[in-house]
């Protein structure tokens, strides 16, 4: 079996691991306890990982606010109505759970869209981190070292939260 488009680059909240298929984005995995998920394998970059990380590099930077890599979200019916919501996020712009269930059609679903959002397979490209509790609070995150890279991410967008 051929090893997946792959591509690694070094950002302000850990190594950063992206794959590809021949035309989109299928994943980015933020390091975690110093361990990305393929790190075994060798990089193997193609077009469109090359965009990806060029593209990420300008978010960390400061000079992009908007990606415009395709990406290829494979989930559920329910996921991808909630990653659809997700895109539609604009930098510094901040969601709640709540909101994100009614936006669905799911109102009073906001543990399931928690999932939902948690099981992105393209973090900061499609900005999970931009969802609060509805008070504002920050509940979770799943890329990276959690919370932490959250509070980066969100800092970096300059998208206020509740202590």
């Amino acid at each position: 079996m051929t090893s997946p488009y792959l591509l690694r680059l070094d950002s302000p909240v850990g190594r950063i691991e992206l794959l590809a298929d021949e035309e989109q984005l299928t994943a980015l995995s933020i390091e975690r306890e110093g361990a990305l998920p393929h790190d075994d394998l060798p990089e193997r970059p193609n077009a469109v990982l090359v965009s990806a990380r060029d593209q990420l590099a300008e978010y960390f930077a400061g000079t992009r606010t908007a990606f415009d890599v395709p990406v290829r979200l494979t989930g559920t019916a329910f996921q991808q109505a909630v990653w659809a919501e997700l895109v539609r996020l604009g930098w510094g712009e901040a969601t709640s759970y709540g909101r994100l269930a009614a936006a669905v059609g799911r109102p009073g679903s906001a543990r399931a869209i928690g999932g939902a959002v948690g099981a992105n397979p393209v973090p900061i490209i499609v900005g999970c981190h931009r969802v609060l509790a509805s008070d504002g609070r920050i509940t979770g995150y799943s890329g990276g070292e959690g919370i932490p890279t959250k509070l980066w991410l969100l800092a970096h967008e300059r998208i206020g939260f509740a202590a």
